[in-house]
């Protein structure tokens, strides 16, 4: 039997270093292209896809899946008793999209390979969801390993809608799962681990703590991101504050329920906790803004939506990716002050980002380009931190 190298021995190792990575590349090439733009650098060459679709891209169907798998790979099956994943299951998810990323920012510059590219991530992606169904549809206590998994076929639907723009559809496909792969992918998967694990980690962290987990409150909100996607897709966006507002009363609800205050008393819990207190604000934005559309005033811009996607997605995998892999490792579950301090820089990138609507700045940098080179600053610290983790055992000897 051959001897596998100890990167390819557990779902984690090898997907959030690839994660991890295409965060770092992802966002340099966003800051090199705001800045040839913005006229702080030369002109660029023309690239095969409109900058912020790329962008968006990039980010949701290649930066984010790659810890979503490595994440549901490793804690899904424990979540329902369940057989762990197979290698080849894992592996074949990783390679696959792996070269699909690979093969996009060539295909940036080259457009004929660009439906390939998306193709062979389409494959990754396809490959690793029988497993997790799997597991999803054979263990105990499913509802929420279901959510995941079925939020992670929603994404793979919203990038081959995507696949299809770049094939030469319709611009409405790029849009379709742009919005489709926030709503019906992105949120449906992070809030449904959410509702899981932040009363699990409190309970276990905190003294006297009792843990609230109701099912209906996740229904509520899955039931408003699929009432906004539907809404905006159809472009009724002025009417979206009837699904957003009531997801953004029991966001904040959840966020009080958890006691956020008492998860500062340890830091590892605090960051989920804060993660999650930007799901009631950016929700509270989204119904701000779909009202004042209704009035006719068009405000705030891509704040809500910066706000989710940085304040809540952003964080939150920080807070839970760091979390497993320090377990994983072998390595105390704490967050020591480089962790700490990268998490509040996220903060900062979040707050920049938001800001960069309301703010313009003169001169060719302006917050949007801040915010960019902050959270690149992040994520290689996050990336010097933690990268040799997966490369090497466990420091307790133990496998996986």
């Amino acid at each position: 039997m051959k001897i596998r190298p100890v990167f390819f021995h557990a779902p984690h190792r090898v997907m959030f270093m690839a994660g991890a990575t295409q965060g770092v590349l992802a966002m340099l090439w966003w800051m090199v292209d705001l800045a040839a733009r913005s006229g702080a650098i030369p002109a660029l060459p023309t690239w095969t896809l409109p900058p912020p679709w790329a962008h968006g891209a990039m980010l949701m169907f290649g930066c984010f899946p790659f810890f979503i798998f490595g994440f549901l790979m490793t804690a899904g099956p424990r979540w329902v008793n369940a057989e762990p994943i197979t290698p080849f299951a894992y592996l074949s998810t990783f390679v696959f999209m792996s070269l699909g990323w690979i093969a996009f920012y060539v295909a940036l510059l080259w457009p004929p390979l660009m439906l390939p590219a998306l193709l062979l991530t389409l494959t990754g992606w396809c490959s690793g969801l029988p497993e997790l169904w799997r597991a999803a549809l054979g263990g105990s206590e499913r509802a929420h390993l279901k959510t995941t998994v079925a939020g992670l076929c929603g994404g793979a639907l919203c990038l081959a809608a995507f696949l299809g723009f770049a094939g030469g559809g319709p611009g409405w496909l790029a849009r379709l799962a742009l919005t489709g792969g926030v709503w019906l992918f992105l949120l449906p998967v992070f809030v449904a681990v959410s509702h899981r694990m932040i009363p699990f980690f409190s309970s276990s962290a905190l003294p006297n703590y009792t843990a609230v987990r109701p099912l209906w409150a996740l229904y509520v909100l899955l039931t408003g991101f699929v009432g906004h996607a539907l809404l905006a897709i159809a472009g009724m966006a002025q009417w979206t504050w009837l699904f957003d507002a009531p997801a953004a009363v029991i966001a904040i609800w959840l966020t009080l329920r958890w006691q956020l205050a008492r998860s500062f008393e340890v830091r590892l819990l605090a960051v989920l906790h804060v993660a999650f207190a930007w799901l009631g604000l950016s929700l509270a934005l989204y119904a701000t803004q779909s009202l004042l559309l209704l009035l006719g005033i068009v405000a705030l811009g891509l704040a809500p939506l910066h706000a989710l996607t940085i304040g809540f997605f952003a964080s939150m995998l920080i807070g839970m990716v760091s979390r497993v892999t320090l377990g994983h490792s072998g390595r105390a579950l704490a967050a020591d002050t480089w962790l700490w301090a990268m998490f509040w820089a996220l903060q900062g990138v979040a707050v920049l980002r938001v800001a960069a609507e309301f703010i313009k700045l003169p001169g060719p940098i302006g917050l949007s380009s801040l915010a960019a080179l902050v959270w690149l600053v992040v994520f290689i610290s996050w990336w010097v931190k933690f990268a040799p983790a997966y490369i090497k055992p466990r420091s307790d000897g133990k496998p996986g």
